[in-house]
């Protein structure tokens, strides 16, 4: 497997973004039983994936994980309002995107391989628990995975803008045009994507930070495939592990919350069905995010993080042992 690594020089100077960078190394082939050891030790080639890690080393950890076809640079406006409220932020960037590796063929990307990377990444290298998970758009695809696989890992979740498909029923046709455009289109305008998406526009150093991790179409081959591996199928490759992931959200009690915005055409209705199928969604103050398109972070960003720092605060964990 060829592997491309974004140069530092394209991450100097961003709009907004002054954080220090953190990596960790996990197996290149995530199938391999013989690739980590005990301990989160690897054996043989790795990819680096970068994270960033914020606030206080004892505080309640936020994972903040992003979608399509962003990064952590999302965050930004969220992350100084989780750490005024005393949290400790993770911000992963998932392969293929950011300032993490990035494979250079569209095959080496698949559903079950992000799964098995980012758990890599958070469990085995960073060992991280008592999880409070923030998802949006593929975050979710990747994060409620992991919920559902790794309970003990979490202690609530915040679901914002973001769905978990089986392809037992379409994804709508806002979804199926834009997987058209991501195919057919010759040059990937990645900076563009996310200011579409968004009900503000965003300033010119802002679609080139989103632009950054991309220094030519040859990198961008997972922001590609990504589209590609959203279940819209029943017979799709990944549909029997998603059915299974619902199969245990099903019983999944620990605090789980809606906050999706009021303007996102891709993921309209998809609360209706988490607050309705996971039993920690019972009783909670979900909520509308209200002036915010898909990418709401970027539109409303300190808003969605006090509501995230509120439903920490109001849902206490068990104590730590």
């Amino acid at each position: 497997m060829d592997v491309l690594r974004t140069p530092d020089d394209r991450f100097v100077g961003l709009s907004g973004y002054d954080f220090a960078p953190h990596y960790v190394e996990v197996p290149l082939d995530p199938a391999d039983p013989d690739a980590a050891a005990a301990g989160g030790d690897v054996a043989g080639p790795t990819l680096r994936i970068h994270h960033l890690d914020e606030g206080p080393a004892h505080g309640e950890i936020v994972l903040l994980l992003h979608g399509e076809p962003s990064w952590c640079y999302l965050y930004r406006h969220m992350i100084p309002v989780l750490v005024d409220a005393g949290l400790r932020c993770i911000a992963p960037d998932l392969v293929g995107f950011g300032r993490s590796d990035k494979p250079a063929a569209r095959a080496d990307y698949t559903y079950a391989r992000h799964v098995a990377w980012l758990r890599a990444a958070l469990f085995d290298a960073l060992d991280l628990r008592h999880l409070t998970l923030v998802c949006q758009d593929w975050g979710g695809l990747l994060g409620l995975r992991l919920v559902a696989e790794h309970p003990e890992r979490f202690s609530r979740v915040v679901a914002a803008n973001t769905f978990l498909p089986t392809g037992d029923r379409s994804p709508g046709d806002a979804f199926l045009a834009w997987q058209r455009f991501s195919q057919e289109v010759p040059d990937f305008p990645v900076g563009r994507i996310v200011d579409g998406g968004c009900t503000t526009d965003l300033a010119p150093g802002v679609i080139a930070a989103y632009d950054a991790p991309f220094p030519d179409e040859s990198y961008k081959e997972g922001a590609r495939q990504f589209p590609t591996l959203v279940p819209t199928r029943p017979d799709d490759p990944a549909a029997p592990a998603n059915r299974a992931a619902w199969e245990a959200l099903e019983r999944f009690e620990k605090p789980f919350l809606c906050a999706f915005s009021d303007r996102d055409p891709i993921t309209a209705g998809a609360d209706r069905h988490l607050r309705e199928r996971i039993p920690g969604a019972a009783g909670q103050l979900h909520t509308t995010i209200e002036g915010a398109g898909h990418f709401l972070q970027e539109d409303r960003g300190p808003d969605l993080a006090r509501i995230v720092a509120d439903f920490v605060a109001a849902t206490p964990a068990t104590p730590r042992r």
